[in-house]
């Protein structure tokens, strides 16, 4: 929560800064939040499957959100 909390914050400073940081902002605010989301998600899998499924899609995000 706390990272998703710094990303949005960056992203309203990027935000400002103009149209090729926007859209990168905008990138960066789909990915960086989402990794926790997807983590909630996996602690509440269904399956061990289901589990490491949903942990390698926040797992993804947050390799695109450090690239």
């Amino acid at each position: 929560m706390k990272f998703s909390v710094r990303i949005i914050k960056l992203c309203r400073t990027l935000d400002d800064a103009g149209s090729t940081q926007r859209t990168l902002a905008k990138q960066l605010l789909r990915s960086g939040t989402s990794i926790g989301a997807n983590v909630e998600e996996a602690v509440a899998a269904q399956s061990k499957p289901d589990f490491i499924s949903k942990y390698n899609i926040a797992l993804k995000e947050a390799r695109e959100t450090h690239y």
